[in-house]
């Protein structure tokens, strides 16, 4: 079951709030870092207007794929160096950027933004089609990122497999407020926000939460609120003791990738139990 949560972001729009909100860069002329092949995608999010997105396929054609939404201060090819711990493990690994990053063009919103994940899921489902992937799709998001993940969670759960928030904020007041901004000042109320708290609560399958013990720009708090609304019977989540929000992947590595590894493990069990039993024909 899906839910639909019509919100007008546009309050969110505001010069001031962007300037701290997103940390726009473009990817360096001929920046090919990594030593994981990739195939580069375009997406077409509206009228001369792409964003970029990479994929490091593992080379199985059933392993799971992580459409991954970034933090603010990153773009896709930051994540060349870490895509083989996710392919190595059998996973095939999608990051996307906003608008305004990497190679993509136009300029990042909290609307564009919050609009543009659904064309991006919806093109990443058909290239995923056009190549026979059949693993489960999982959606995962880390910090301003966990806002694209619990909106597609939220509105397009049925297809979709398995959901990771790493670093995710519940509440938008608070952040808000920790950038300098006093949201109350522009007439911005808790209930007019992302709503992450109320879109989580809509998703029953397998579900990870990490957060750092020591983050000092979304409260630990807020990854405990997220978890405790979802409805998820297989859910988890996990602690990085004494990191705080930038080195939460270098200090807890070994623990993330396994929890990541088995929250793969469990949406592929859970896809396969739902698949129709095959009938005629010859074994596979």
């Amino acid at each position: 079951m899906t839910a639909h949560f019509q919100i007008d972001y546009s309050a969110f729009d505001r010069p001031e709030i962007l300037m701290f909100l997103f940390h726009p860069r473009p990817e360096p002329r001929g920046a090919r870092g990594g030593q994981a092949p990739f195939e580069e995608f375009l997406v077409p999010v509206e009228r001369d207007v792409v964003v970029g997105a990479r994929l490091y396929a593992c080379g199985k054609h059933q392993g799971a794929t992580i459409l991954f939404f970034h933090g603010n201060g990153e773009i896709v090819a930051d994540y060349d160096d870490l895509a083989p711990l996710y392919t190595e493990r059998g996973i095939h690994f999608l990051p996307v950027d906003y608008r305004g990053y990497g190679l993509s063009t136009g300029r990042p919103t909290v609307s564009s933004m919050m609009k543009d994940c659904h064309g991006i899921f919806d093109f990443v489902r058909a290239k995923l089609r056009e190549r026979n992937f059949s693993g489960p799709l999982i959606v995962m998001g880390r910090s301003l990122g966990s806002a694209s993940a619990l909106e597609l969670a939220a509105t397009h759960g049925d297809q979709i497999d398995g959901l990771i928030i790493e670093s995710g904020f519940a509440f938008v007041g608070p952040l808000l407020e920790l950038l300098g901004i006093r949201p109350e000042t522009l007439g911005i109320r808790e209930e007019q926000g992302f709503r992450n708290v109320d879109k989580i609560r809509t998703f029953h399958k397998p579900t990870l939460v990490i957060h750092a013990e020591y983050d000092h720009i979304i409260p630990f708090s807020d990854g405990q609120a997220l978890f405790e609304a979802c409805p998820a019977r297989q859910k988890r989540f996990l602690k990085i003791p004494g990191a705080n929000h930038n080195d939460i992947f270098l200090r807890g590595m070994h623990a993330y990738l396994e929890a990541v590894k088995d929250l793969v493990d469990l949406a592929a069990r859970a896809k396969e139990a739902h698949q129709p039993a095959r009938t005629g024909g010859s074994p596979q």
